[in-house]
């Protein structure tokens, strides 16, 4: 059977870059084994669902450049890819555990949940649960009479089915990053397969689904490991062969500490979603890669090595070379810390990759913002000569706006460290420099500016810099001999002697 994988995410608000990373994982897997890439929305739990959630994962993904061939989306041969657009269909695979005596109906209430937890407890029970210690304590089909079981169901009482963990087997399977996991089934307990709201769990959904939509390999979060015990029994209670597994490490907060959660990126300045989020229950904005300027490409690049190296030096990677490269045996076992530096510092790269006339197009749309509207060639020239201080399409008006308006502020820490009153009169002599001079001569100006300097044993750090910050507004930019041609000779002039005005 060729590859199919699938990236089946639950619809309870945005999508996590964690989130995004399982999915690029599915992706470049399949992909790389010429296999199919499936999108299923997993629903079932309705009081976690959140409207626009859908929307948000598929146009997270759809950003990321990450493609699907079946999906809730874009269909396919086993549509529908919505949970509860199956709902009805799971109930015959019940049945099937019912019948053979791997599930059994329990009528417990609250209540007496709470109570059976609170006697474990005061026994010294450290994980009080459900499971075959106490099953024969409780309402459930296993304890009471079968006319009682038909009586309660044929009036209505509420129920859910729980799977019968076989409380003497030991579960081992394998796992493609962490090999070889063996659990003791008397340490699971019997875990609610269908709820009294005529809804399966996701741990009945998943296996159902991922059966009958033929997946060959379920490659998932390393907080689904403690799962795939009770999953590997539900494919063998169910006589099918099991996909294979493998469980990715997490991505950890900056320190290692854990995981890297939204608190992590408000408290340190940067996104945890590929897409901004509005939250439609308090209104609360959460930023996104996308808004904050990011490169997909880059993005992209940067997640893939969180938790994966290809085991060369290479850090630069188009989608098509990441596929070609990847493979489950290069993932770590060890969570991935997250570097928002090494993000910039890739998003950095691919903008000093990308073309002038895109970049360009990208300063044109910030300027048309601003009710600026340059000429396109000049607006191209500045973009060339600041691109390389650029980290994003932004930066390029914070790098080179004052090409296109005079300074109307000036760094007051520069100018308390760089202008000096004493300075007036050789700024007003290169000034006159400028002015005489009707074409923009980089190299001339420059000679003619240090011969000056020379001449007259000025401090020529501060001389320059004092010109810098009339022209720039800051001690940032270029050469000074590259923004004074480009400004011109005379605009040149003219923000000295008005800085010197002001200053």
């Amino acid at each position: 059977m060729s590859v199919r994988v699938r990236f089946a995410p639950s619809p309870t608000g945005p999508l996590h870059i964690g989130g995004v990373r399982t999915a690029l994982y599915n992706y470049l897997f399949a992909k790389k084994l010429g296999g199919t890439m499936i999108l299923r929305i997993e629903d079932t739990d309705r009081s976690r669902f959140v409207p626009g959630a859908e929307d948000y994962i598929i146009e997270s993904l759809q950003w990321c450049g990450i493609q699907f061939d079946e999906g809730v989306h874009v269909g396919g041969p086993f549509t529908p890819y919505r949970q509860s657009e199956r709902a009805a269909m799971y109930r015959e695979f019940v049945d099937d555990l019912l019948n053979a005596g791997r599930a059994y109906y329990a009528f417990d209430t609250p209540e007496e949940l709470e109570q059976m937890r609170q006697r474990l407890t005061a026994k010294g029970v450290a994980n009080p649960q459900y499971d075959h210690h106490v099953r024969m304590e409780m309402q459930n089909s296993l304890a009471l009479s079968s006319e009682e079981v038909e009586r309660r169901i044929r009036q209505g009482v509420p129920y859910v089915v729980r799977f019968k963990i076989p409380e003497l087997a030991e579960v081992t399977l394998y796992d493609l990053v962490r090999g070889e996991v063996t659990v003791h089934a008397a340490t699971l307990d019997d875990k609610v397969l269908f709820k009294s709201d005529g809804m399966p769990t996701y741990h009945l959904a998943n296996v159902v689904d991922d059966h009958l939509m033929q997946i060959t390999h379920v490659i998932r979060g390393e907080e689904w490991l403690p799962s795939a015990p009770l999953h590997s029994l539900l494919y063998e209670a169910f006589g099918w062969k099991a996909p294979e597994f493998a469980h990715l490490p997490l991505l950890l907060k900056p320190d290692g500490n854990g995981k890297l959660s939204k608190r992590d990126g408000d408290r340190l300045g940067f996104p945890v979603f590929p897409l901004e989020w509005k939250d439609p229950a308090t209104g609360e904005v959460s930023s996104g890669y996308r808004e904050s300027g990011y490169i997909p490409e880059a993005f992209i690049n940067f997640l893939a090595l969180l938790g994966w190296n290809p085991g060369t030096e290479q850090e630069l990677f188009s989608m098509e070379e990441l596929i070609e490269a990847f493979s489950i045996e290069r993932i770590s076992k060890k969570g991935a810390k997250f570097d928002v530096d090494k993000a910039r510092w890739f998003n950095h790269q691919y903008l000093k990759n990308m073309d002038d006339d895109t970049l360009t197009d990208g300063l044109m749309a910030l300027m048309a913002e601003k009710q600026l509207v340059p000429d396109r060639e000049y607006a191209k020239t500045v973009t060339r000569l600041v691109r390389e201080r650029a980290v994003f399409i932004k930066d390029l008006f914070e790098q080179g706006g004052y090409f296109f308006q005079a300074p109307q502020h000036y760094d007051e820490a520069v100018a308390a460290k760089q202008w000096k009153p004493e300075n007036k009169p050789h700024l007003e002599y290169i000034a006159g420099i400028l002015e005489s001079h009707s074409t923009a001569d980089g190299l001339r100006l420059k000679e003619l500016a240090m011969q000056y300097v020379k001449e007259n044993n000025l401090p020529t750090g501060q001389i320059m810099n004092s010109i810098r910050l009339a022209l720039v507004g800051k001690s940032m930019g270029p050469d000074l001999f590259e923004i004074i041609p480009l400004l011109g000779v005379q605009e040149s002039a003219a923000r000295i002697r008005k800085a010197l005005a002001i200053l």
